[in-house]
């Protein structure tokens, strides 16, 4: 029984990875199929080249090659050519005719079938000029198109190889006896310890229990510098160790690992279409028909109309829908789409949802959540202040860091982490509720709060002090040797990028708003310190959906940044949910879009990739629909009088470059 479940369990497994891996197997596939075509296309077209007519004329050669039955020597190759070359195209007109979405293959289809059907009953003994080489060098020039195309689209997914290629085989397994063994990362389970050598992958996410290492995550997250882990820290699977050997316990494994969720997310946001795609579909498909018809329009034109000869009249019919291939239409927004999730998601910038990414490009105001996202969320050391020339700051600092080492309290967690050494203190007692003492290098030092100063008389020292405190920051008093020497301001402390992020914004012409719990001086002060256009102070959880409100209600298209949990409800409400700092949980389920490094700067980048995005979107649909608008008339024939007509391979060639154009420009997207 239990060997039956372990099959269904395998058997399942495998469906789910056939599942996952069809999407990249079925394009590569399509590569490779298109490549062989093209070859063994080009080469029957060699001799059909030689034995056409017109060929032969112009190369001066006619009288030498010419030879009884040449025709039909022309005619069975031309038919392999459409049978073999063009049965990808065939296939596809099959395909959207019987969905009712007539698109490129019907042109291509229905233009390569007229060629055909028209140049064999020349052969049979309709009256007119076969062109058997146009039908050859369409296919072939065709075939290469697509093969060129998709490899183009192959490479917009390149990420997602890179990051299935993260996970190693198998994995160093700590046995219980204390034994290794080397089993398959499919077989590894949550709890399982595992050791990592240096320079190995990491097979799965876990918790390092054992050993310090510093681990490359680049390829998972964007960070370029490798990352310091000790015990205790998660690690994530497919990261690199690096000099250190660790053991890690693991913590998920499968679907619920960091780079399965990562590649899931780009996997959803691949597929999903936006409101510019939709528009560009539904341009396709027009153009589709209006190809069709101008096809026709073309044939009745010049034969019936103006009276040319019926082999002119079907060429600049199959010359008209070849040209007006809708392809780069329809590649110009999926192919963005395609670069631009691949790309952000290998620099930590995961996109959930298309349609709000797209909505990044239109935002007015950046809403923050203070604590935690422009803030570190742990109290630190502010500012120093002396009050002795005696002392310097870095003094001040590190006697009050070596008393404060001995007590628990947030205050002096604070201290201690604001010196990178602390020195060693003899005699430390607390006193109650006010503060501590004890001797540092044969001084006595005391930390005391404002209350005990004012037991013990001293005055408060000067006007900085109401400064400090006016910004809503902790102050604590170091006294040396009965001395006031000094004091030391405490805060949540403002992270570096905060700054850097709201100029950027406003660089990019986005109000820079704050939303936070503390008390109004807390927000003023950090308001001031970062330029933010706006604050909201002394807000409750709750209320934070309401104030997102408030602003949209000013007219303005708005994001709130927030940790994912607390801040859901505000998520939800504004126009686009970024949540910042996801670390390893990156399904957060009320944000669009996740930040995976907290880093406010991430949020000017993303939203920079999205106008970005839009951008090269624009760019696409105005060089593919310009395009149409010359090819349609050119390939027509209006400009026989000037002598200027089109062949088909020649149109072809034009609709394919039209098409590799967009591919190319849509590689060069970048995160800005």
């Amino acid at each position: 029984m239990k060997k039956n479940n372990e099959g269904q369990e395998s058997q399942h497994k495998e469906h789910q990875d056939h599942k996952k891996n069809g999407h990249q197997d079925h394009h590569a596939h399509m590569v490779e199929d298109f490549r062989k075509r093209f070859w063994v296309s080009l080469f029957v077209t060699v001799p059909i080249l030689i034995l056409s007519p017109m060929i032969q004329e112009f190369l001066g050669i006619r009288e030498l090659l010419i030879f009884r039955g040449d025709n039909f020597i022309l005619f069975g190759l031309s038919t392999f050519i459409y049978f073999y070359g063009g049965y990808p195209f065939l296939k596809g007109l099959g395909e959207e005719i019987k969905k009712r979405l007539p698109g490129m293959m019907t042109l291509v289809g229905v233009a390569i079938t007229a060629a055909y059907v028209y140049s064999s009953a020349t052969v049979f003994g309709l009256e007119g000029e076969a062109f058997f080489w146009e039908l050859a060098t369409l296919v072939t020039i065709m075939l290469l198109g697509h093969w060129i195309e998709m490899k183009s689209v192959m490479g917009a997914s390149e990420a997602l190889k890179e990051l299935a290629k993260l996970m190693p085989s198998t994995a160093h397994k700590l046995m219980e006896d204390g034994s290794i063994k080397e089993v398959p990362v499919e077989k590894i389970k949550g709890g399982d310890k595992l050791i990592i050598k240096p320079g190995e992958k990491i097979p799965s996410d876990g918790k390092i229990v054992d050993g310090s290492t510093t681990i490359d995550e680049s390829m998972l997250t964007g960070e370029s510098v490798p990352v310091n882990k000790d015990a205790g820290q998660e690690v994530i699977g497919g990261g690199i160790n690096g000099e250190g050997s660790i053991t890690i316990e693991v913590t998920k494994t499968g679907k619920d690992t960091y780079l399965s969720q990562v590649m899931e997310l780009v996997q959803k946001a691949q597929a999903s279409k936006s409101r510019t795609q939709a528009l560009a579909d539904r341009a396709a498909f027009w153009l589709t028909v209006v190809a069709l018809g101008g096809g026709v329009l073309t044939f009745f034109t010049w034969f019936a109309i103006v009276g040319f000869e019926l082999s002119f009249a079907m060429e600049r019919m199959v010359t008209v829908m070849v040209m007006a291939c809708p392809h780069a239409l329809g590649l110009a927004v999926p192919l963005v789409a395609a670069v631009s999730t691949a790309i952000s998601a290998k620099q930590g910038l995961l996109i959930r949802n298309r349609t709000s990414f797209e909505q990044a490009r239109k935002i007015q105001a950046v809403i923050f959540d203070k604590t935690g996202t422009l803030t570190q969320g742990k109290f630190g050391v502010t500012d120093t202040v002396v009050f002795k020339d005696d002392y310097s700051q870095e003094e001040i600092l590190n006697y009050a860091a070596a008393v404060e080492s001995r007590s628990e309290h947030p205050i002096a967690r604070g201290i201690t982490g604001a010196v990178q050494e602390v020195g060693s203190v003899e005699e430390f007692r607390a006193i109650k509720g006010k503060g501590v003492r004890g001797i540092v290098n044969g001084k006595e030092i005391t930390v005391a709060s404002p209350g005990y100063l004012k037991e013990l008389e001293f005055l408060e020292g000067d006007g900085k002090i109401d400064e400090l405190s006016s910004q809503g920051k902790t102050v604590v008093y170091v006294i040396i040797d009965n001395e006031l020497a000094g004091a030391l301001a405490l805060a949540d402390i403002i992270r570096e990028e905060s700054k850097q992020t709201i100029t950027k914004l406003k660089e990019m012409g986005i109000k820079a708003i704050m939303l936070t719990g503390d008390n109004q001086k807390v927000a003023d002060y950090v308001s001031k310190e970062l330029g933010l256009d706006d604050y909201f102070a002394e807000v409750l959880p709750h209320e934070k959906a309401e104030k997102v409100k408030a602003i949209q209600s000013r007219g303005l298209t708005t994001a709130m940044v927030g940790d994912g949990v607390n801040d859901a409800p505000a998520l939800a409400q504004a126009d686009v949910g970024i949540a910042i700092g996801a670390g390893t949980d990156v399904a957060v389920a009320a944000a669009d879009i996740v930040l995976v490094h907290n880093n406010p700067l991430d949020v000017t980048a993303i939203l920079g990739l999205a106008r970005a995005t839009f951008r090269k979107m624009v760019q696409n649909l105005g060089w593919a629909t310009g395009y149409n608008l010359v090819a349609i008339p050119l390939a027509a024939g209006v400009l026989y009088g000037y002598g200027v007509v089109l062949i088909p391979a020649v149109g072809a060639m034009l609709m394919s470059l039209s098409t590799v154009i967009v591919a190319v420009n849509s590689r060069f997207l970048r995160v800005n």
